[in-house]
């Protein structure tokens, strides 16, 4: 059966006929859209935009069309919706989840059972071993037997795109240490990067820059780290170029994170060249090599890695090579790239709703 790829996430947001954007989110929009030809959007329209159509889901053809919900939750009333368009005598909807955070996230006893539901009875792609993982442990823990019993659950990295990467730049002036994520929510623990990035600033020069979405940028944080004068806190990058040549000027990045369910932003700065300082927890070793060197357990040890990494970075990626079997980028570039990820989707796909159409 060949059916039509409609991507659905409900905050995505169309500038110019385009998907606008490049956090996480957007990205893998724009992605199943390359993966997947003459797909749609599932949002306010019908109208054609650049290369794919906006469609409201009331307006998707059932009975040929593969909705990818990266919503997640709703994912059975999607069903129920094309379920409803196509009468009571047609054969089931196609409905797939693309799970692309941690499901650790969720704290309330209702979204943990609604995501444990959603993903015992729609197929689920995740975008880590990490992921599938616990989502497989909230399926067995808040569902019954035989729903679990018939979960399928998929999982690759998300990789990036090698051809990407830009030539490292001089940044000139004062090493410049990256925020790598683009909100403040708590599980970044913002607080903590802001305590020691001053720590590091009191004891050698350092320029930071932030880049969040449009709705953290008048956060109370947001603003508090805009008034130094060391640190820059602005908007996404206008365009893909702009934000990987943003990555080559980049000396180092400091992650402090509490759970990530892949950690794109990481990979793509490490890639560039940045130097990676990383909490030691469950969710860096299931993102990184054996052997990485430069995890920190305490707030010091964070002070001491990123003003190491800001004064010796060249000594740092030697280090790091070393540590992972000789070279970092030649295991991101095996492990992280896109094109995996591509044939892993559309294999899934395949396995299970058939061939999609190439429209």
């Amino acid at each position: 059966m060949n059916l039509r790829i409609a991507v659905k996430y409900d905050a995505v947001e169309i500038a110019d006929s385009r998907v606008a954007g490049h956090d996480s989110a957007a990205t893998l929009v724009r992605r199943i859209l390359r993966v997947f030809p003459g797909s749609a959007v599932i949002g306010a329209g019908p109208r054609r935009c650049d290369g794919f159509d906006l469609l409201p889901l009331e307006f998707c053809d059932p009975a040929s069309t593969l909705v990818v919900n990266m919503d997640v939750l709703d994912s059975l009333e999607v069903w129920r919706t094309l379920r409803r368009s196509a009468g009571p005598d047609a054969p089931d909807p196609h409905v797939m989840n693309f799970l692309w955070w941690p499901p650790s996230t969720l704290q309330h006893a209702v979204d943990r059972a609604a995501l444990a539901l959603s993903c015992a009875l729609v197929p689920t792609f995740a975008d880590s071993e990490r992921t599938a993982h616990e989502v497989s442990e909230v399926v067995a823990r808040w569902t019954v037997a035989p729903l679990a019993e018939r979960a399928r659950i998929g999982w690759v990295n998300l990789g990036f795109r090698l051809d990407h990467v830009q030539p490292r730049a001089d940044a000139g002036g004062a090493p410049v240490v990256l925020y790598p994520a683009t909100s403040l929510s708590e599980r970044k623990r913002p607080d903590l990067f802001l305590d020691v990035v001053e720590r590091v600033h009191e004891q050698v020069p350092i320029r930071v820059e932030a880049r969040l979405v449009e709705s953290h940028l008048i956060r109370d944080l947001a603003l508090r780290m805009s008034r130094r004068s060391w640190m820059w806190v602005g908007p996404l990058t206008a365009t893909r170029e702009d934000y990987w040549g943003a990555l080559a000027r980049t000396t180092a990045f400091l992650a402090t994170a509490s759970e990530e369910s892949y950690g794109m932003e990481y990979v793509e700065a490490l890639a560039a060249g940045a130097v990676g300082v990383f909490p030691d927890l469950p969710w860096v070793h299931a993102l990184l090599p054996v052997g990485y060197p430069l995890l920190y357990r305490t707030r010091d040890e964070a002070v001491a890695l990123l003003r190491r990494a800001v004064t010796e970075p060249d000594a740092c990626r030697r280090e790091v090579d070393l540590a992972v079997g000789g070279s970092l980028s030649a295991v991101l570039r095996t492990e992280h790239s896109d094109a995996v990820f591509d044939r892993a989707l559309r294999a899934r796909v395949t396995e299970w709703f058939g061939s999609p159409a190439r429209v």
